[in-house]
Parts: structure tokens; C-alpha cells; sequence
């Protein structure tokens, strides 16, 4: 398992050809490049659990399953909170963060059975697209399902009244019984993040290994030490209890410093992937969840560890604000090992947030 090469993401700027659903695009931001139409998950799944608002799109990775012919296509959507308030918790899949995975055979009802193209579309089709082939409408704001229409024109959907206002303070009361398409100029509502592709290139080998079996050296004679010195009389209690948190704070600045070294070669990626491979690089000591910390899928089989958004992503999202921006430490994103499908829907997965330590 631990042989399996890390994948680093890194954001570009790309032709907007490039992030459409038929080719299959690693992405930052945007509106989501739906990979299966059938069953979107609805407005109640993609609404924060903290302030209830709904959550705008933050990434997706295409990640096919090549031992599973159902998952020959296979991609992975997380969505979050606009509020900064909502990332103050840590721990296990916080309300402000929702994952889902989906998967297609490689015959399907909407993508050719052949590779996607790797030149342009000799004609560029709309900017927007907010109706699928099925059938299926698209909120005009976010780009996921809209269920609901303008009760004014019915030509524009919406997956809530949140959006619904939103887009109607930015200009939709303006155009609304036009005669026009009031789709074909969809103004900035200031919500979705940026948009960018994700490249992804196979991480260079460095000596981290040594310096981690150091570092583990280290620690345990630490540890015995630690264990000596809790035999000592009461009266040395309060030195005792000062020097454990001391060491608590050393053990925090190891895991920071751990991190800064690993992603020192490569300083920008914003991603790292290892299927079932090599586990999350931890930014502190603190709140790293245990085994049993990590739920069973929907199916009953065990969740692995696939991928970790860093911080470093968050230079890209422009989520700075007055007081108080959007972050955190790591994101780490467990999946079913089986890649269960039921029935081609959008699978609700695992995160685990860690923030990043004060000590740190």
C-alpha cells in the first residue's frame, strides 16, 4: 500500500473547453462539471450543516477506478461554505464541507465511448451551460440542481430562495419579463470561487524517509523520558506538568515542521493524491484522527484515505475578508475502498479537517 506514488495537484489557468464535463477535467472553482446526470445531489445536501446556507463548489478530481468496469469514470465534487465563520470546527466531515463521488461505466447514456478530443471545439459552445442533456436545469447562481423557478418569467431555475434573491439584487429584476433570454447574460453574483484546472504530476522521490525514522527515533526516547520523570514526587508536579506542555508544544512544531519539509520541494501544489496509499502529511498534533475515527461507507466497507487539499489552495480562492477568512490546516478525504455504486448515484464521502495548531 505505502509503495503507491503521490500525485501533486497544481492550479493553471485554462481555455474553458478544457474544464467542460465531456473531458473528464480536474478543477478549482467555477460551477461543477457534473460527470453522471442522474441524481444530482438536491439543495438539502449541498446546504451548510453550520449556518444552512448553500454551499458554493470548491473542486473536483477525476479519479477512474480501473479494477471496477462501473467506475470507469469516476470523479469526486467538494463543496463549500462561503462564511468563515462555519471553518472554526475541526474534525470529522464539519458541517461547512460536503464530498461526493460518482462513477460511469465506460458505455454510458452521455459521454462517447472513445477518448474526449484533445484540441478545441471548432465551435465554441455557450459559455454557460445550465441545462443538461438529460433534461435536468441548473441553478442560474451556483450551477447545481435548480428545482426552482422564477415565479415571475419560469425561465430561469434556481436550487433555492437564497439564490433565487442573490441573483435577482444582480439584475435578473431588471430583465426578468423581457422578451430576451434572460439566461444569456448571467451577471458576477460574487459566489463561485475561481476557476481553475487541476495538473497533476507524479511527486519526485527525497530523503524524507530518513529524516522521518529520525524524527520517530527521537520521539520515543522522548516518550521514555517523559515516563521517568512521572514516578517524581508532587512536590515537582507543577514543573512536571509545565514540561509535558512543553514537549506537547515541541511535538507540534515536529508535525509543522514535518510538513513544511515534505511540501518544500514542490511549495505550490494544492493537492496530494495516494489512493489506499500513503496517508495525509498532518500539519500539527493535534486532532489526527485514529481508525476507528473513520466511518464505514453507505455499503458497509471500509473508507481509505485518497486525497488532501492544503492550505496552499486557499491563495487561490480570494476568500480573504475583513476580520476573518475561510481556512484550515488540511483536508483529507476518505473514500469507500470498494467504490460502491448505487445505482450511479452521488455518493456522500468522508473529510476530516484539521486546523492548523496556535503553536504552529
Amino acid at each position: 500500500m505505502g509503495s503507491q506514488r503521490v500525485e501533486l495537484g497544481f492550479v493553471e489557468s485554462a481555455a474553458a473547453w478544457r474544464l467542460r464535463s465531456e473531458q473528464f477535467p480536474c478543477k478549482v472553482g467555477g460551477r461543477p462539471a457534473w460527470l453522471g446526470e442522474a441524481a444530482l445531489p438536491g439543495p438539502e445536501k449541498l446546504r451548510c450543516g453550520v449556518c444552512g446556507r448553500p454551499c458554493a463548489f470548491l473542486l473536483q478530481l477525476y479519479a477512474p477506478s480501473p479494477a471496477r468496469p462501473d467506475a470507469f469514470h469516476r470523479s469526486l465534487f467538494l463543496f463549500g461554505c462561503r462564511q468563515p465563520a462555519c471553518y472554526r470546527p475541526a474534525g470529522p466531515s464539519p458541517g461547512c464541507l460536503r464530498v461526493f463521488r460518482n462513477q460511469l461505466p465506460r458505455k454510458n447514456d452521455t459521454y462517447s465511448f472513445d477518448p474526449p478530443p484533445e484540441e478545441p471545439p471548432l465551435e465554441e459552445p455557450p459559455s454557460v451551460s445550465l441545462q443538461l442533456k438529460c433534461g435536468a436545469k441548473l441553478c442560474r447562481v451556483c450551477g447545481c440542481l435548480g428545482p426552482k423557478t422564477c415565479s415571475k418569467c419560469h425561465k430561469v431555475h434556481y436550487c433555492s430562495k437564497d439564490h433565487q434573491l442573490l441573483d435577482w439584487k444582480a439584475g435578473h429584476k431588471a430583465s426578468c419579463m423581457q422578451p430576451d433570454k434572460p439566461n444569456v447574460m448571467i451577471p458576477d453574483h460574487n459566489f463561485l470561487f475561481p476557476e481553475y484546472e487541476i495538473v497533476r504530476e507524479p511527486e519526485e522521490a527525497d530523503s524524507s524517509s530518513v529524516s522521518e525514522r529520525e524524527n520517530e527515533d527521537l520521539e520515543k526516547n522522548e516518550e521514555s523520558t517523559f515516563a521517568d520523570n512521572t514516578y517524581e514526587t508532587s512536590e515537582s508536579l507543577d514543573e512536571n506538568f509545565l514540561e509535558a506542555m512543553a514537549k506537547h508544544e515541541t511535538q507540534d512544531d515536529k508535525f509543522f515542521q514535518k510538513f513544511k519539509e515534505k511540501i518544500s520541494l514542490e511549495p505550490e501544489q494544492v493537492i496530494r493524491y495516494c489512493r489506499d496509499g500513503e496517508g495525509p502529511i498532518w500539519i500539527s498534533g493535534e486532532n489526527i484522527p485514529e481508525e476507528t475515527d473513520i466511518p464505514n461507507c453507505l455499503c458497509g466497507g471500509k473508507r481509505v484515505f485518497e486525497f488532501q487539499v492544503m492550505p496552499q489552495l486557499l491563495n487561490h480562492l480570494k476568500v480573504d475578508s475583513l476580520g476573518e477568512s475561510i481556512d484550515w490546516g488540511t483536508l483529507a478525504i476518505y473514500t469507500c475502498a470498494d467504490s460502491c455504486n448505487f445505482g450511479s448515484q452521488y455518493t456522500e464521502e468522508f473529510i476530516w479537517k484539521q486546523n492548523i495548531s496556535s503553536s504552529a
